[in-house]
């Protein structure tokens, strides 16, 4: 229920409120309608369990940076390069929080296991701290998310300003669907491995 929970607030209700807005407010307005359900969500996580979703802060800083870049009334390419501009930007935050004590994806673990069950970023926070073989794996989810976001984001401004723009939002759009399903794949996976490893020792 978490997790649907999660799908419902990150997903189906910002693209709701974007396609209610859309005709009466524009693109630009229906872009800011998507973020008010996402700012509830996060008011609402941070007076129950005195912590912010960072999986609806990412999607929140996206939807911001979409909406700043169509506000500068921006070309056709620079248009049709927003989508890539955003991933490449949250991909830079990614390896930029590897300079910080904590980076990034340790705070989407956190959000992700207080899903679960109420109390487990506690644990977290306390596993953070004892085990190194942790703190390794998170940084490592980071770089790899922040160097495939980057590379996605560089591979698909290429494609915008390299074919016809008739074809070019659709096969960035397929670039990116490959690189975050493969991301997602690869996290699935080598947190499988992961725990694998640690059930292995005493």
């Amino acid at each position: 229920m978490r997790y649907a929970l999660a799908f419902l607030v990150n997903v189906i209700l910002p693209w709701v409120a974007y396609r209610l807005a859309l005709p009466g407010l524009g693109t630009e307005g229906a872009l800011l309608a998507s973020a008010v359900p996402l700012c509830i969500w996060l008011c609402v996580d941070l007076a129950r369990f005195s912590h912010f979703d960072a999986l609806s802060a990412i999607v929140l800083a996206g939807i911001l940076i979409s909406t700043c870049v169509l506000a500068l009334k921006p070309a056709n390419w620079l248009l049709q390069s927003r989508a890539p501009l955003v991933s490449g930007t949250i991909g830079v935050l990614f390896l930029l929080s590897l300079l910080l004590r904590r980076p990034l994806v340790f705070y989407l673990a956190r959000s992700t296991l207080s899903r679960e069950r109420q109390g487990r970023e506690r644990e977290f926070d306390a596993m953070w701290q004892n085990r190194p073989q942790l703190v390794r794996s998170i940084r490592l989810m980071t770089a790899v998310w922040g160097i495939g976001l980057v590379s996605e984001n560089a591979l698909r401004l290429w494609v915008v300003n390299s074919i016809d723009i008739e074809h070019a939002g659709r096969d960035s759009n397929w670039i990116g669907y490959a690189c975050y399903g493969g991301l997602t794949v690869w996290t699935m996976l080598y947190r499988r491995m992961y725990l694998r490893r640690q059930q292995g020792q005493p």
